[in-house]
């Protein structure tokens, strides 16, 4: 048999494993560049969320600005304004708030 032949099939085989590592390293960058950053943005959001009290002023994720006059568990009671002196006050699931600014009486 031609040795150059045996060279060519013998670097045509490749073990499972080689296909492995590169794998391996296209997990770690996802994981470090995309999972890892979403999960920390999701504990803050996750904590801002459970630390929000009445007199907060927060934005939904539907845009609505407004100060928080009610709290429970899974709901919070906003006042978004006033129409000849009478409050305009919605309910908003706990879980649709986007952002906490702070309140203006600090």
């Amino acid at each position: 048999m031609n040795p150059l032949l045996v060279l060519l099939q013998a670097e045509g085989q490749q073990s499972p494993f080689s296909m492995l590592i590169p794998m391996a390293g296209i997990f770690l960058i996802f994981y470090f560049l995309l999972i890892r950053p979403q999960q920390k943005r999701q504990k803050d959001h996750d904590a801002m969320l459970g630390a929000i009290e009445k007199g907060d002023e927060v934005i939904t994720s539907g845009g609505l600005h407004g100060k928080v006059v009610g709290t429970t568990e899974e709901t919070l009671t906003l006042e978004i304004g006033a129409v000849k002196g009478e409050r305009i006050r919605v309910k908003v699931a706990r879980s649709k708030i986007e952002t906490k600014q702070k309140s203006e009486d600090s």
